[in-house]
């Protein structure tokens, strides 16, 4: 899938529209990011307005190149400059002590900061031509599915947003993975684009990835990538089974049907047939839960992939999407 390069022109209005304390949606390689120029405390604060997101949960700033790293933290440990030797530009986001360039608007009132190298030429034009640091959650209304295409940004923002960087379709379709580097030893606090098993072979050491931390980062809450339509999950052998009887009670159920039921007659307003490969599902997963929305489903029944590699946050993602929808 060939990514679309914006044009200069485009490029430059957005640099100008970053430099002037707007906002840009951006393309990145895992989902489109709603960004601000980081150095800027009045324009950091209005992502927060426009999404709807507590000021208490942390941005990643996205830079141009490694290089830069330490002109946005202190205190790097090796192993964090190993991760972003292998990993940057790429789906990785690196959690180190805050640097004075970043106001802690931007990092939630932490003394950390979360910092990413995104891999996309659109991105990475922007961020050369801006010359500093953008802050970009996902460009949606918080909690709800991450948006994957210029399209998706403009249905849900609309005139919020000052700018769309029309970048094509993302290629990895969900977040970076982010670790928490501060210490010797890295733990996962997210798993996404960059896998448990890719982490653990550069750094030679078996990492934790633990349900909750005392870190705070984006992506914690237990209601989160949620679709309109109320997320179930099952054991994949029971899909079609739940979805015939949320079917008879009167539901407009959707259904991601497994692979290896692929076959399988569901009773459904709607079936979405899950990819078997990771990479696909991953790259199509919030554009499923978009479509089951827009054709009316009220329920959807899905189950978990295996978690390993890029399933490790597929699962992650869909636990999230039928999370409780109580947002604080």
């Amino acid at each position: 899938m060939a990514r679309v390069r914006a044009r200069t022109h485009d490029i430059d209005k957005a640099a100008g529209v970053l430099r002037n304390g707007g906002l840009v949606a951006l393309p990145t390689e895992t989902v489109y990011g709603l960004g601000a120029n980081a150095e800027d405390p009045a324009a950091v604060s209005r992502i927060f307005q426009v999404k709807g997101r507590p000021a208490s949960h942390p941005l990643i700033v996205h830079i141009s190149s490694a290089e830069h790293l330490d002109d946005w933290v202190q205190d790097v440990p090796a192993t964090a400059r190993l991760l972003a030797e292998h990993f940057w530009p790429g789906p990785l986001t690196l959690v180190l002590r805050r640097g004075r360039r970043v106001p802690l608007e931007a990092t939630g009132g932490l003394e950390t900061v979360a910092v990413r190298v995104p891999d996309h030429p659109v991105a990475l034009a922007l961020l050369s031509a801006f010359g500093g640091g953008v802050t970009a959650p996902s460009a949606n209304r918080f909690g709800s599915v991450s948006p994957t295409t210029a399209d998706d940004v403009r249905a849900e923002l609309g005139d919020a947003v000052d700018f769309v960087l029309d970048g094509g379709a993302c290629q990895v379709g969900v977040e970076s993975t982010i670790v928490d580097a501060t210490g010797e030893i890295p733990t996962i606090l997210r798993p996404g684009g960059v896998t448990h098993e890719d982490l653990e072979a550069v750094l030679g050491c078996p990492l934790a990835v633990p349900e909750t931390s005392h870190i705070r980062v984006p992506g914690q809450h237990p209601s989160h990538y949620a679709p309109r339509a109320q997320v179930v999950l099952v054991e994949p052998e029971k899909v079609v089974a739940e979805a015939k009887v949320a079917q008879e009670l009167g539901h407009r159920v959707g259904v991601f049907l497994p692979a290896a039921y692929a076959d399988a007659e569901v009773e459904a307003h709607a079936v979405v047939a899950v990819p078997g490969s990771m990479g696909a599902y991953a790259r199509g997963l919030y554009g499923f839960l978009r479509e089951l929305d827009r054709q009316g489903c009220d329920l959807i029944i899905a189950s978990l992939p295996a978690e390993e590699g890029l399933g490790l946050a597929i699962a992650n993602r869909l636990r999230r999407a039928a999370g409780p929808r109580t947002i604080v």
